[in-house]
Parts: C-alpha cells; sequence; structure tokens
C-alpha cells in the first residue's frame, strides 16, 4: 500500500525540494533497495534529542537537570515517536516488502518510531535546524496537552513493585527472552515475572524502555486480576 506523498508533506506543514530524500526516509531495508531509511534514523534520533532538550530548557527555566532529563526521556522515546508517527499515518507511507506487510509492519512500535525519526532527519539535511525544530515542537505540542513531570513522566516499574510488595510480599523479574537486530539498532524483549509467573512482555529499543513498556502492561493485568 502506498499513498500520495502529498498528503504526507502536508500534514507536516513541509514540501521536500528532494524528493528522493523523503522516499529514503520512508524507505524500510526489508523492502531491498541500495538504500533505507536506518541512517537518517540515526540523525533525527540527534538532532530531536537538541530539539527537545533545548525546548525543555527554555520551557522549564526553574526545573533541575534531574527531572529536565526525565521529561526529555519521557518524551524522545520509542513511546513517543510512535505516538507523532501515528498522527501524521506514517504506516501509510512506509516502502516494506510484502513480508513485513503481512507481519503486522505498519503497526509495529518500532517501525514507526524510526520513521519519524528518519523524516525529522530528512527535514534537517535539506532545511536546516530551525526548520525541523518548528515542526517537531509544533507535533509534540498538539500531541500532548500538558508537557510536565508529573503528566509525562510514569515509573511503571517502581508503581508495579509497590503493588506486587503489597499484594504478594515479593518483587517482579525482568528477563531478557530475546534480542534482535544489529549492534547500532537493537531491540530487546522482556517479560515480567512475578512468582515465577509471567504477567506481560514487551518490546523496545532499550532494556530499560522495553522494561517500562512490560511494568505497563503488568499493572493493567493486575488490575484485571484484582476486578475479578
Amino acid at each position: 500500500m502506498i499513498v500520495d506523498i502529498k498528503l504526507l508533506q502536508k500534514s507536516l506543514g513541509y514540501e521536500f525540494v528532494d524528493t528522493k530524500l523523503i522516499t529514503e526516509a520512508l524507505t524500510h531495508k526489508s523492502f531491498k533497495k541500495n538504500y533505507d531509511n536506518e541512517r537518517l534514523e540515526f540523525l533525527g534520533d540527534a538532532v530531536l534529542d537538541l530539539i527537545v532538550g533545548e525546548y525543555l530548557y527554555k520551557k522549564f527555566s526553574k526545573s533541575d537537570e534531574g527531572n529536565l532529563s526525565k521529561i526529555r526521556a519521557s518524551l524522545v522515546n520509542e513511546t513517543g515517536f510512535d505516538k507523532l508517527a501515528r498522527y501524521l499515518n506514517l504506516g501509510n507511507y512506509i516502502l516494506l516488502s510484502n513480508a513485513e506487510e503481512n507481519n503486522g509492519g505498519r503497526e509495529k512500535s518500532s517501525l514507526l518510531s524510526n520513521a519519524f525519526e528518519a523524516i525529522m532527519g530528512a527535514i534537517y539535511l535539506e532545511a536546516g535546524l530551525k526548520v525541523v525544530n518548528d515542526i517537531a515542537i509544533d507535533l509534540i505540542e498538539k500531541n500532548h496537552k500538558e508537557i510536565s513531570l508529573s503528566s509525562l513522566f510514569s515509573d511503571f516499574k517502581t508503581l508495579l513493585q509497590e503493588i506486587t510488595q503489597a499484594r504478594f510480599g515479593t518483587t517482579p523479574d525482568y528477563i531478557v527472552v530475546a534480542s534482535r537486530g544489529p549492534d547500532h539498532q537493537k531491540e530487546f524483549e522482556v517479560a515480567v515475572l512475578i512468582e515465577d509467573k509471567e504477567y506481560a512482555r514487551a518490546v523496545g529499543k532499550s532494556k530499560k524502555i522495553a522494561q517500562q513498556e512490560a511494568a505497563k502492561t503488568a499493572l493493567k493485568a493486575l488490575k484485571g486480576d484484582s476486578s475479578e
């Protein structure tokens, strides 16, 4: 499924002069071209880290480094970028192999997040920091009604530990059950176990992200158990 990228450019509020750049940004490695979006993703990740860091530095003039780092970590991650990618309907535009598409590639958080980073990297290369800054911050503000430590940063691992200690008298165990991808683009699958029973699994670009997502899912499972 390939949709006219003019719709995507309209959503971004930016029209590429070099259409090869946006094509590369939308090309997943499974598409088997002599290029893919991994290099642009690498660049976009660094650019977004800087943009969001500066934005938070100016927005929260009285916050210390620790809180600023936590807020940035809540925005600059797979979950945050997946949310922005879905807002742009990026899944409709990514160039995938038939096998990856049949495997649900257009709905994979990691794939959508990577494509978003690549798009931002491509805009940075063509138009510079000011333009990509305005686009990225506009998207972030549209998709977050409130940007603050309390509204964005949820330490699901700590919350799960508190609940399991109270209910079971024990703490959760996090097990890495799989890791995939090259060293520069690893994905980790983590399972969370409570009293040797698996409650949830999640995948993330780091073990920490995967653990937080697994804990979040486990909390929902425990809530369901308690309501029965």
